[in-house]
């Protein structure tokens, strides 16, 4: 986690889940990380195509010029990267996995800008996992921001945590607690895996 954005919203999370998957959407207080407000988010899993922002900070929405509530936070990102997000948001909210991401945003002057977000699962009575925590955070400060708005997303890197137990597909072996999801050792994966953007997906696993 380079940005302290990154850290101070997992610390704050992992502190309040406890010893569960993950914390009650109820249970988040604004007060809490009033510093960076501004960088964090929160999304609705509606279905495997749309996570809809419920909140989005101001800092968020400047770097793109626009409110972001009410939009598909999978809308705009490049190439093979939308199904690698899609993968990733599905394992946060089905899985109750925390996800770090190395993104490019690009505007139509094509001017490029480094981020840093941040997936993390919130746990809504009867729906599951149906809501996600996060930030999205610069890592520099170019002259152009909030002038230009940013119109597309690339990903750069891409690591999946498991704060307590390992993924549902792995059996037996150590744990790998905060290991990049591609140096994670998988004996006992069922089926074979496959490509997607930056990830590889290995089919079933889930009971």
């Amino acid at each position: 986690m380079k940005h302290p954005a990154t850290r101070r919203l997992y610390d704050y999370w992992d502190t309040l889940r406890g010893a569960r998957p993950a914390p009650e959407r109820s249970e988040v207080e604004p007060s809490q990380i009033r510093g960076i407000l501004g960088d964090t988010f929160i999304l609705e899993a509606v279905n495997s195509a749309t996570y809809r922002y419920r909140l989005a900070g101001t800092r968020l929405c400047a770097l793109h010029c626009r409110e972001l509530k009410g939009r598909n936070l999978l809308r705009g990102w490049r190439d093979d990267d939308h199904e690698a997000v899609a993968t990733l948001l599905a394992a946060v909210s089905e899985d109750a996995a925390a996800a770090i991401l190395g993104v490019t945003g690009h505007t139509e002057r094509e001017h490029t800008i480094a981020m840093e977000m941040l997936f993390l699962p919130l746990h809504v009575a009867g729906e599951g996992c149906s809501r996600i925590l996060g930030s999205c955070a610069p890592l520099e400060s170019p002259y152009w921001a909030g002038m230009h708005p940013i119109l597309s997303q690339s990903v750069k890197s891409v690591r999946l945590l498991w704060p307590d137990e390992r993924p549902v597909f792995l059996q037996g072996g150590s744990r790998n607690r905060g290991l990049p999801f591609d140096e994670v050792g998988l004996p006992g994966v069922i089926g074979a895996g496959r490509q997607v953007g930056h990830l590889t997906v290995f089919e079933g696993g889930k009971q």
